[in-house]
């Protein structure tokens, strides 16, 4: 999957004849972090899903798939329910991040508190 949307952000970079580096300004990180996804290097695209749809103008089903023009109707339901999954998983991983950073923040004000 990350191949395929590394494939179309390329694609759909190149038809604005936009630089990497141009794109990744708009996406508001670096060009070598923008370069990574176009390879299809991890799966940080989904951070920037929305970014990228607003600015192309097209649908996160549009993103995930081969071809833009490809017949939504047969893939809709199957692409909508993956792009879900990914940004949900990815809202988890945040998540829990978050919950770790501030669990280790607990810690050290209650053993700043022991007298």
């Amino acid at each position: 999957m990350n191949i395929i949307v590394g494939n179309k952000l390329k694609q759909l970079r190149k038809s604005k004849d936009m630089s990497q580096e141009q794109l990744a300004d708009c996406l508001c990180i670096s060009q070598s972090a923008y370069a990574r996804i176009e390879r299809g290097e991890g799966t940080s695209w989904a951070n920037y899903a929305n970014k990228i749809c607003e600015f192309f103008k097209i649908t996160p089903e549009e993103l995930v798939t081969n071809d833009i023009g490809q017949n939504k109707e047969t893939t809709n339901d199957l692409n909508e329910a993956f792009i879900i999954n990914q940004l949900s998983d990815k809202i988890v991983e945040q998540y829990e991040e978050r919950i770790k950073e501030l669990k280790k923040i607990i810690k050290d004000l209650k053993r700043k508190q022991k007298p």
